[in-house]
Parts: structure tokens; sequence; C-alpha cells
């Protein structure tokens, strides 16, 4: 093999840590790897600093942090990102398919890609992929199990694309409960049909002409609950579980984390981001009131999986 600097002759030079031969040229003493084919959905990084990096992600440090910590290029942090990412979708839509449930919690949690909405607008960007993006999640009350996630904009198609996938992963008559987000109710009709009890649980603001101007919303004055469509039972119909695990997401996950500059860049690795979270939260973190994890609890697997489980390796 000759240099592939110089193109004068080489020698082989020992073997790096993954196995693949290196060469030093004679000539100008610098050392390379033999070209090898990577196979497609493959890590760069050893087991052992993946699980590493993993592990640091999912208890809410941002790239930069993890790349301080563990030494590894933000750039393969992203790309190990986006790979278990991929990785962590396919496992929801496998193993949370056809659930027995009994009470579902929706609700949408706001975050942003790129730039504000506003922004967005002043500088006339036309891309879904940038500005507003609204995580819909959808939550089993009693299990806590995440049924179904989906990433979207806050608009009609993308309630239908959500409620679609928690059709797919529930069966049987439940109750389902949301906000006041219109959509939620030709949704739900839509993908369910007469197959559930439908409520919504609609807040009242009082009315803030400096509201616009603050950070936080206007006070709540109250709240009121109708049915929507079957037979509910109002005094199950309540959205404060899946209020709570928003708040589980933004300590999860630093890129939803408010006021900083932790935010995605990118549509794809938010995506990757909430698909690791979704399934590390379901099969590897033991929930606190449950003492088990939530897909334990669901009677999906029968122990607490570790990192590497889920990622595949």
């Amino acid at each position: 093999m000759n240099c592939q600097a110089c193109g004068f002759k080489t020698k082989k030079y020992g073997k790096d840590r993954n196995g693949h031969q290196r060469f030093r040229c004679l000539s100008c003493k610098k050392t390379f790897i033999e070209e090898y084919e990577r196979p497609l959905g493959t890590m760069r990084l050893p087991i052992e600093k993946a699980i590493t990096v993993i592990n640091l992600l999912v208890e809410g440090c941002s790239i930069r942090s993890v790349e301080r910590i563990t030494g590894v290029e933000k750039r393969t942090i992203l790309s190990l990102l986006a790979l278990v990412g991929d990785r962590c979708e396919q496992l929801m839509l496998e193993k949370i398919h056809n659930l027995e449930v009994e009470n579902v919690q929706c609700d949408e949690l706001w975050g942003y890609v790129g730039m504000k909405e506003k922004t967005k607008t002043h500088k006339e960007i036309d891309s879904r992929r940038v500005g507003d993006a609204y995580c819909f999640v959808g939550m089993e009350r009693k299990k806590k199990l995440i049924l179904a996630w989906h990433l979207g904009r806050r608009s009609s198609a993308d309630t239908f694309d959500f409620t679609e996938k928690l059709r797919n992963a529930t069966k049987g008559n439940f109750q389902v409960n949301t906000d006041g987000f219109k959509p939620y109710i030709e949704a739900m009709e839509w993908s369910f049909g007469a197959d559930i009890d439908f409520a919504q649980i609609i807040k009242h603001y009082e009315h803030d002409p400096e509201g616009e101007k603050r950070y936080s919303p206007s006070r709540c004055t109250g709240c009121s609950k109708q049915k929507v469509a079957g037979k509910p039972d109002l005094k199950k119909a309540s959205t404060s579980h899946i209020e709570r695990q928003n708040l589980t997401i933004r300590m999860s996950m630093r890129r939803m984390t408010r006021l900083t500059n932790a935010f995605s860049k990118k549509w794809l690795n938010l995506k990757a981001a909430y698909a690791l979270h979704f399934a590390y939260y379901n099969f590897c973190r033991i929930h606190k009131t449950l003492r088990v994890t939530p897909a334990m609890e669901a009677g999906i697997t029968n122990h607490v999986w570790t990192i590497q489980e889920i990622i595949g390796n």
C-alpha cells in the first residue's frame, strides 16, 4: 500500500482499537488506517463508550457537556444519537402494540427548532422543519406507560397522525382525556370511532392585556370538563398526569430546557432525542411511584432493561 499523502511505500504499523490495520509512510512518517466499508447502522464508538454517552444524554446533559466529560467529539455524539433514536423508535413500535388500557391522557409539549416561530415569520422562512415543534404524547394514567408520541406542528394533520399511532398502540374500549385543542375531536372520531369514551378538560384564563409581554401565561381561573364521545367518567377526566410527564421530559432532555441555547438546531436530532427519552423512560427508568419501570407494570417485560438492550447491541 502506498501513502495517501505522498504516494511513497508504507509498512504495517499495528492496529487501532477496532482491529483495523494501520500503516506508516516510510518517507513522510504519516500514519493512516486502511480503507474499509462500515456496515450501515453500525456505531463508530466502542459499546462501553456509547453506553456512557447515552447515559449522560438521558440524564439531561447537553451535547457539549457530554463532549467535555467523555472526550467524544460532538458530531460523533450526534451521529450516535441519530442511530440510537431510530432504533428506539422501532423498539417502541414493536413492543407497544395492541395493549389493553383503561385511562389515557394526551397533551402537546411545545418546543422549537432553530428559532422561534416569530423569528421564522420575520425572516420569511417556509420550512416546516424550522420553528415551532410540538410533541404529542399519549400516556396510560395508572401504568405511566408512554403509548404513542408524534413530533410535528400543532395542526390538524399532525393530530391525525398522532391519533393513528395511539390507535395502533391500543385496543378495546377505554377513556381518553385531552385538553381543549379542537382538532382532537375530529381526529379521535376518525381513528377510534365509537371505541372510546372521550372527554376534554378546558382551562379558563383571566383576560390579561399584559400577558403577551410576559413569559408566563395568564392566571388560570378554573376549568370545565365536557363529554365529547361515548360515556367518559368525568370524575376521572384529568390531564394532570400527562402534564407532570411534560416536566419529566424537560428535566431529562437538555434541548427542551427553557431559556437556554441548548435548543435543537435540526428537526431530526430533536426527533431522535424524543425517541431515546421515551424508550429509556418506558424500559430502563424505575418509576418512583410504581417501583418498577412502566413497561414492567404493563406486562411488556419482566426486568429492567439496560442501555445496551434498548440500543440493540
